[in-house]
């Protein structure tokens, strides 16, 4: 299984445990916000290198 796949999957299992324990609102904020925060969280370099690497995927 791919690196994507496994992050996919841990997302999944981590939002429909969250979606029991806190509800949909709750959780769907959390599945959301956490990846943007971390994002928000980089500095401008590491930003434009994760758009590069993202693109080159991309166009695989």
């Amino acid at each position: 299984m791919s690196n994507g796949a496994k992050v996919a999957v841990a997302g999944v299992v981590a939002g429909v445990a969250l979606w029991a324990l806190l509800g949909f609102w709750w959780a769907l904020l959390v599945v959301i916000g956490v990846p943007v925060a971390g994002y928000l969280l980089l500095d401008p370099s590491q930003r434009r290198r994760l758009r590069r690497i993202n693109r080159k995927e991309i166009g695989r």
